[in-house]
């Protein structure tokens, strides 16, 4: 008579990631039952399935999108490598400094990623966090990177659905991006210095490398 499976190895291969995103980690969750999706700093995901999307937030910050109707959505992880100020709504290819581009980038990737597999601009729902305050010996990192994504949402006509920004500390993330729910925790007791560490040496990558080529929204 063949033994039943454990329960934890009933779920054992993820369901098929979208082109473009085979290089993300994924996981059984155990708690949550559920596949989860781990994004690091300047990655993002986007997923029509039945899974969540998870990262670690300091001064970095997160938009969680999603289609309303169809469920399909994602999340993505960047940091501007320095103060980045949009100057006009008209033009982006052309009226925004370099530090800003590396944040359009980053939106507009989401963005396209979502409507290429089906969604729809007018159904897009937008949560918004990180920003924390974490690089002391810097200016208020977190601060200009929440700047940066509202200001990017205002000229794009997107309406801020919820928001969990600021403050001192780091965030573990998770977006359901089937149902549009988004759980943070703060980690108060977690070493923050590791995550400072972490987004440091990512704030110096972006700043030794030079913006990439703009993505046309749909």
């Amino acid at each position: 008579m063949t033994k039943a499976l454990p329960a934890s190895k009933h779920k054992i291969d993820p369901p098929p990631a979208l082109p473009g995103f085979s290089h993300i980690h994924r996981y059984w969750d155990p708690q949550l039952e559920c596949f989860a999706a781990k994004i690091l700093p300047g990655q993002y995901y986007v997923t029509l399935h039945d899974e969540f999307v998870v990262t670690v937030l300091g001064s970095c910050v997160s938009a969680c999108i999603r289609d309303r109707a169809f469920g399909i959505g994602g999340m993505n992880h960047f940091m501007l490598p320095n103060e980045g100020k949009i100057s006009s709504a008209q033009d982006h290819g052309h009226m925004l400094d370099e530090a800003a581009r590396y944040g359009v980038y980053a939106m507009e990737l989401l963005i396209n990623d979502i409507l290429k597999n089906g969604g729809r601009r007018q159904n897009l729902e937008v949560k918004i966090t990180g920003g924390g305050r974490m690089l002391a010996h810097l200016s208020d990192v977190g601060l200009n990177n929440i700047t940066f994504v509202k200001k990017f949402l205002a000229m794009e006509g997107l309406a801020i659905a919820a928001e969990d920004v600021g403050d001192i500390y780091p965030r573990k993330v998770h977006y359901f991006p089937g149902t549009g729910k988004v759980k943070v925790k703060k980690l108060r007791s977690m070493h923050n210095d590791s995550i400072a560490r972490r987004e440091g040496a990512y704030l110096q990558d972006l700043q030794q490398q030079a913006p990439r080529g703009a993505v046309e929204l749909f």
